[in-house]
């Protein structure tokens, strides 16, 4: 059988690589590389940013950590105590022992349900469907933690503290709303992230579990931007609502695929392009590399055609940040093939990201009353704001006149004021604190761990975050449930790879 490694293309990346090792372009890249190494090491800033906080510190041993953790696995305890009781039975039973190895399986589950659920098409879909898939998988798990209680359990300790505060503030969100009918759905759609994370993070016990979550993630990028690439070449009517013609002469139709909005679209690009890149770099099999780079590259190129230019700036980010975590010598290089490509986009790209800071576009100067809106919320109701969902906020600003935009108000276009006017002061500050928590953890891990598929894509997942919170100061990408059931199961991989490396780490020094 035809082998790539016996290919003439594999020969000739062989030789080239072996060329480049021995030129002096490398020994002056990687000299760069060490002096940003050294950079990292001794900087002042980076330590500060590092370092883990007092919070962080006190939550592993913290009676609130404990109770919550006894709670979440108390129905896994009960029916690990019924197993105990009638053992033989439950042994004996075909059934019993089917529902014990799906159990254990609760990773494999969950790489079929993120593939099953996040490529319905808009119309189709209902938020239900979230709903139902995590809590199928919650009692998959509990499935499995009735045989094996001792080492399948729901991690709280390791989801961190600002993760638990995040949803607390959305509890008293609803509570405190101002028009508390309006906010109780959206209760169900941080619920059902909640479930995402916990069942992630307890699911996830080994390398094998993480690359299977990264692949699930990966199928959805490769369906959904095969659907975009269709659709422009079906041709896409060109939105006025989406685009200022006036200083985007020419643009073609924003492909959209099963999201309904282009910016929602890329957003969920965002989130799992580097999760495909980093189940690229890590793959053992030639064929399994060049499968992901082919999904890679379509995802791009769908990237491209969705012409928004906030998910743009993310990805560029989360790319550079990749780069930082998995390999800082490669930084230099990074930053000369950026340089080197931007003649080589199309003129419609170019032209689009030269809007970006053009305050005669209509999408960019229509922020400013949007932002102003959400800051005279804060200013009129800072700690509790108005209260948790869209809907909400939006009855809030008109009743109160807050808003004097053309276009309607939909939500503040920015992450971090979308979540302060919903959830108050406490739900802003734990949400900078769950992702800068997650961020620094994966940061000082991969920082000292030794190559390895987890570390891959603790990297990729923690450049996500970076990415999609960069993107969040222009747009809010939590306004589709779809997407934030995406944004938090990266959050989660990520927890989950930084503990995988944790144990890897501790599995090496025991030795």
């Amino acid at each position: 059988m035809f082998s790539i490694r016996e290919s003439y293309l594999f020969a000739f990346w062989t030789a080239l690589c072996g060329a480049y090792e021995a030129s002096a372009l490398h020994r002056l890249l990687a000299a760069a590389g060490r002096w940003c190494n050294r950079q990292i090491d001794e900087s002042r800033i980076l330590g500060v940013l590092c370092r883990e906080g007092a919070v962080a510190r006190a939550w592993s041993g913290s009676r609130t950590c404990h109770i919550l953790s006894f709670l979440v696995n108390l129905p896994g305890n009960l029916l690990h105590r019924l197993y105990t009781a009638y053992q033989r039975q439950f042994d004996q039973s075909f059934f019993a022992g089917l529902a014990f190895a799906m159990g254990d399986e609760t990773a494999v589950g969950e790489s079929w349900v993120i593939m099953a659920l996040w490529v319905i098409p808009y119309e189709r879909w209902n938020n239900a469907y979230n709903f139902l898939g995590f809590a199928a998988l919650l009692i998959l798990f509990y499935a499995g933690s009735m045989r094996r209680y001792d080492s399948f359990r729901l991690d709280v300790k390791s989801v961190g503290p600002y993760a638990v505060g995040m949803f607390l503030a959305v509890v008293l969100g609803v509570a405190l709303s101002a028009y508390p009918s309006l906010s109780v759905r959206f209760l169900m759609y941080h619920s059902v992230c909640l479930l995402c994370v916990l069942v992630t993070v307890g699911a996830v016990r080994n390398t094998g579990d993480l690359k299977r979550l990264a692949a699930g993630g990966s199928a959805v990028v490769l369906i959904s931007s095969l659907y975009a690439v269709y659709q422009r070449i079906q041709g896409v009517e060109v939105n006025k609502s989406y685009v200022d013609l006036d200083v985007n002469a020419g643009m073609p139709g924003r492909v959209e695929s099963f999201f309904d909005n282009p910016n929602t679209f890329a957003q969920v690009l965002i989130l799992l392009l580097p999760i495909v890149l980093g189940l690229m770099l890590c793959a053992k099999r030639p064929v399994f590399k060049v499968i992901a780079a082919g999904i890679f590259a379509v995802g791009v190129g769908a990237l491209g055609m969705t012409y928004s230019r906030a998910s743009w700036v993310g990805i560029a980010f989360a790319m550079a940040v990749a780069v930082f975590l998995w390999k800082p010598k490669l930084i230099p290089l990074f930053m000369a093939g950026c340089l080197l490509a931007i003649p080589l986009l199309p003129s419609s790209i170019l032209n689009r990201i030269l809007t970006i800071t053009n305050t005669d576009d209509s999408s960019t100067s229509g922020r400013i009353p949007l932002y102003q809106a959400a800051l005279a919320t804060i200013q009129k109701s800072p700690g509790t704001g108005a209260g948790l969902g869209t809907a909400a906020v939006q009855r809030f600003i008109k009743d109160n006149n807050l808003y004097h935009g053309k276009a309607p108000f939909v939500h503040a276009h920015d992450i971090y004021l979308q979540v302060w006017i919903e959830a108050g002061l406490l739900g802003v500050v734990s949400f900078v604190g769950s992702m800068l928590l997650n961020i620094k953890n994966a940061a000082r891990t991969v920082r000292h761990c030794g190559d390895s598929a987890a570390r891959t894509i603790t990297c990729a997942a923690a450049s996500s975050l970076c990415g999609i919170l960069v993107c969040g100061l222009a747009d809010y990408p939590w306004n589709y449930p779809r997407v934030m059931s995406i944004f938090w199961f990266v959050f989660a991989l990520c927890i989950a790879g930084t503990k995988l490396c944790h144990q890897t780490e501790q599995e090496e020094e025991s030795r």
